[in-house]
């Protein structure tokens, strides 16, 4: 007996209008897929001008990068690249990176293999470390990343963080 394939989800597209998006906040994920079904995570991610991304690691998964506008530059403990439209990163997992715009902002994408929904634990069942996004541990106000997975709110400045909903 042959497993069954699901129906493929419907396509998305995102136009300049909302990628181009102000935003709100230091930080702001002005899109992510959303589909139940999906096999990938996706988000559009814009830095304020100035606007930094600390240091942090993917252990579980790597991640396609790529600059829509703005200016920045991408850090890891080997290298850094400067980031304008156009440029791509592929950051294997496991690897150390900082992000920081420019004096104009900094609106990227950033896609990678779904991570388990919240709760269930790693798809292989091992213990695979930090969740690719740790966007929901930056603080939208000041920028700050919080080192503690289950910190509610900034420690430099008292702003309450994504995860303090969770």
């Amino acid at each position: 007996m042959s497993t069954p394939v699901p129906a493929p989800a419907a396509p998305v597209f995102i136009g300049p209008e909302q990628t181009g998006a102000v935003g709100r906040g230091q930080i702001s994920v002005l899109w992510s897929l959303g589909d139940r079904a999906r096999d990938l995570d996706a988000d559009v991610v814009r830095l304020a001008p100035g606007a930094s991304i600390g240091e942090h690691a993917e252990e579980g998964f790597g991640v396609l990068f790529t600059v829509l506008t703005g200016a920045g530059e991408l850090r890891t403990p080997d290298a850094a690249w400067q980031l304008a439209p156009g440029a791509l990163a592929w950051l294997p997992a496991g690897i150390t990176r900082c992000v920081d715009a420019g004096e104009k902002g900094l609106v990227y994408t950033t896609s990678h293999r779904r991570r388990p929904a919240p709760g269930t634990g790693p798809a292989d069942g091992s213990d695979a470390g930090e969740p690719v996004c740790l966007l929901d541990r930056v603080c939208p106000e000041c920028g700050r990343l919080a080192a503690e997975r289950d910190a509610r709110y900034c420690a430099r400045c008292g702003t309450p963080l994504a995860n303090a909903a969770a």
